[in-house]
């Protein structure tokens, strides 16, 4: 019973984000690139990783709408959002997020962004096409890059069910999102199972690109990268990843949170909820 309990109440927090959002939809190849909203003040962009959804950002949402417009859309082709027309790269999704902008918050309107993983690939493109407007760009666990790229193996969702289906979204947050197995809760398993559901985009190839790497001397305002201390194989590559970062961007600073995975804003909201709101106010 505890476990379909939890399962209920990460449905319920899921749900009260979903009806207090404002919801805006801009043009996505045959359909719709769906908004969510929440806040007001200092409009910040926060874009989520690859196979996800704006529920990447359900432990962030309450802190940082306190204080400013929080935008949340789901990306080309995952959650609610409609396939970008093909041929589909970062900066074609970059442009679809771009042209969404302009109608979501005005082309005038000074903007922080952030992107996780994939979603620091496509923020990087935005921001750079987003210019003298850009505050700050928060890069947590990003790609795009380049060599060296970690590779990971997940166990295939797609065709289980039940309890068979939840150990493997298990298996797959411990391998490739969550460093500690205490952090695998209700909610994650939940937020894991809606965004796989709705995942139709591989963006793994554009992870592994490195079109951050190109487009980031092109980026204003000051640039943050962000990392959990446990999301690579080893330190070696961390290093290695952050030194890509710090070529293409000198200036950049850098930040490691402890005890985190990839997924660290999660795992670790609390600390990412303050350190980002730092980030906000310079």
């Amino acid at each position: 019973m505890s476990g379909s309990s939890d399962a209920a109440t990460a449905q319920a927090l899921l749900d009260r984000f979903e009806n207090a959002a404002r919801r805006q939809e801009t043009p996505c190849g045959d359909g719709p690139m769906v908004w969510r909203v929440w806040g007001s003040g200092p409009v910040v962009l926060l874009l989520h990783g690859g196979a996800g959804s704006w529920r990447h950002w359900v432990r962030n949402l309450d802190h940082l709408s306190q204080d400013h417009t929080i935008l949340a859309p789901d990306l080309p082709g995952l959650g609610d959002s409609a396939r970008a027309p093909d041929p589909i790269d970062a900066s074609s999704i970059g442009a679809i997020v771009t042209a969404g902008l302009d109608q979501v918050v005005g082309s005038n309107e000074p903007l922080d962004i952030a992107g996780f993983s994939f979603g620091g690939v496509i923020a990087g493109v935005t921001a750079a096409n987003w210019g003298p407007r850009v505050r700050s760009l928060t890069l947590i666990g990003t790609g795009g890059l380049g060599p060296p790229n970690r590779s990971v193996e997940l166990v295939r969702v797609r065709e289980k069910t039940g309890d068979e289906r939840l150990a493997a979204h298990r298996e797959n947050l411990l391998r490739m999102m969550l460093a500690n197995p205490g952090g695998v809760d209700a909610l994650a398993l939940e937020v894991q199972e809606q965004n796989s559901k709705r995942a139709r985009l591989n963006s793994g190839f554009m992870w592994m690109s490195r079109i951050l790497h190109e487009v980031l001397p092109r980026v204003h305002g000051h640039v943050h990268g962000m990392w959990g201390e446990h999301e690579m194989p080893d330190r070696a590559m961390l290093d290695a990843r952050i030194g890509l970062l710090r070529e293409a961007r000198p200036d950049v600073m850098v930040e490691i949170v402890p005890d985190a995975g990839h997924w660290m804003f999660y795992e670790a909201a609390g600390y990412f909820n303050t350190a980002f709101s730092r980030i906000l106010a310079m």
